[in-house]
């Protein structure tokens, strides 16, 4: 397995649905933008991964067919939130391999107003166990959206094993917005209190909606490739990707009973797990995170799951400003899909240019200092679980 290098990445400030460019436009202006800042045309990419949720087969070629008629393999991915990521996974796995020397990963979602619903109901559910294990343990509102519930129903288990405040999560949202503030292409950049956090509408207890992310448009890519691809175009070389971990869902997911583990806390463990062996670090050496905060509930269990504190000190983790810029690892310095949005295809991979402009010094007023690791968290219920170490070389 041959290092691989991100040596570009473009990301288009997310639109509120309605309000953005067809997939297909936002895609291709995402992977100009990579191939831009790599320096690279498009000619020179052997594989395209490509990867949305809702959308028709072959949605990437109709991106891919913007940027040129070249003949090369596209590959259409879909797993969830976890899309923009796996789409990153597979990519990275291709050039490691020796299967192509240059790939282009791009994600991308046009999405539609309200809360994320299933969209097809002549055929089986592929979330039906995650739903019936819900029922078991929780039961379903039938007024408040299903992955609130979820997520919800995490953070109250969390409440119930620790104490944890309800305000504890509203924390989280406050510190997302103050990190946004500092992000041009956040879509939400004004400051909040933690009391307009605590006093807007109830979602799903403990979850208030300005806890929760909305859905957005967009689009985000990247460019792997080789070390002798790069040093053969005179390409940035600086950041790699020193270790990667996937993981899917184990039967602690459904059969413990426990709404942390049902949302991902086990995928996450287990593919942080081996993202750190490959890198050859730990959660001590990483100062900078972007991860996957849907709600502020998975954001705090996350901390936990990734090894960022010990299990049960999230809270104290959150109240000591352990989470931002002074603490120990700043989190989402983004904003995070709090205040970015959550284009789910797009999702994973602007986490991935974020990091990669952490890396180099060019993230502004957001730029963590000194950083030479990252580590990146995403998420899919059903469920898909990716986590990527980045390096500085």
């Amino acid at each position: 397995m041959q290092p691989v290098h991100v040596v570009g990445v473009g990301m288009l400030p997310f639109a509120k649905p309605g309000a953005s460019e067809a997939y297909d436009v936002m895609g291709a202006r995402a992977a100009r933008a990579a191939l831009d800042d790599a320096g690279v045309d498009y000619q020179s990419v052997q594989q395209v991964m490509a990867g949305y949720v809702y959308g028709d087969s072959c949605c990437g070629q109709a991106v891919s067919y913007r940027l040129g008629l070249t003949g090369v393999p596209v590959f259409n991915v879909n797993n969830n939130c976890a899309t923009g990521s796996t789409a990153l996974f597979l990519a990275r796995q291709a050039v490691a391999s020796g299967a192509a020397d240059c790939v282009l990963a791009v994600g991308f979602e046009q999405m539609g107003r309200g809360a994320i619903a299933a969209q097809w109901s002549d055929r089986p559910d592929p979330s039906q166990r995650l739903l019936d294990t819900l029922d078991q343990v929780q039961g379903r509102d039938p007024q408040a959206p299903i992955a609130a519930q979820l997520f919800g129903g995490a953070g109250r288990m969390h409440m119930q094993l620790y104490g944890t405040r309800a305000d504890t999560f509203g924390r989280i949202a406050v510190k997302a917005r103050a990190h946004a503030a500092h992000n041009p292409l956040a879509l939400f950049r004004t400051p909040l209190t933690l009391d307009e956090v605590m006093a807007s509408p109830m979602v799903f207890d403990p979850l208030t909606r300005l806890q929760c992310c909305p859905p957005t448009c967009g689009a985000a890519a990247a460019v792997l490739c080789s070390a002798a691809f790069a040093r053969r175009h005179g390409l940035d070389m600086r950041v790699r990707i020193a270790g990667q971990g996937m993981a899917t869902d184990g039967n602690s997911s459904f059969d413990e009973q426990d709404l942390r583990k049902l949302v991902g806390y086990d995928m996450a463990r287990r593919a942080a797990r081996a993202a750190y062996e490959e890198a050859g670090v730990g959660p001590e050496d990483i100062p900078v995170v972007e991860l996957h905060d849907c709600f502020t509930a998975n954001e705090l269990i996350s901390y936990e799951a990734l090894g960022l504190c010990r299990e049960g000190e999230a809270e104290g983790f959150v109240l000591d400003g352990q989470n931002t810029h002074g603490g120990r690892v700043v989190t989402n310095p983004s904003g995070g899909l709090l205040s970015k949005g959550h284009p789910l295809g797009a999702t994973g991979l602007a986490q991935c240019a974020e990091l990669t402009w952490q890396l180099r010094g060019e993230a502004g007023g957001r730029q963590v200092p000194g950083a030479r690791h990252a580590l990146q968290h995403n998420l899919g219920l059903g469920g898909a679980c990716v986590v990527t170490v980045y390096e500085l070389g």
